[in-house]
């Protein structure tokens, strides 16, 4: 006879649950941990996102005469295509300033919480 004394299956299954499992890669922050992280970096990248929005602006309004920013009738500059870097800085200036208010409403609604 076998003097080994016999384990059933729920035994070795709760042997192999409670053994701690090396994590490979970073470490998992817990939820309130990661949340006073994101609330604490989103006022950085608000900053950021609103110089570079600036930057974007001033930028685009290189060209422009001065008329022209105070309401003067220049409809040569009104009835063009933007072409090139141009199209690149404008439609980078309008996802910048989406991003900014992204940020903007996600910092009002988390520092409120």
């Amino acid at each position: 006879m076998n003097n080994r004394p016999r384990t059933n299956a729920g035994s070795i299954v709760q042997k192999v649950f409670s053994r701690q499992v090396a994590r490979v890669g970073p470490p998992v922050l817990s939820l309130p941990l990661q949340m006073e992280a994101l609330v604490s970096a989103l006022p950085y990248a608000e900053i950021i996102l609103s110089i570079l929005l600036i930057v974007g602006i001033v930028l685009q309004r290189r060209g422009a005469t001065l008329g022209g920013a105070f309401g003067g009738d220049n409809f040569a500059s009104t009835f063009y295509k933007r072409r090139g870097a141009e199209k690149f800085l404008f439609n980078a200036t309008i996802l910048i300033a989406i991003l900014l208010v992204l940020a903007a409403i996600v910092n009002f609604l988390l520092a409120g919480a």
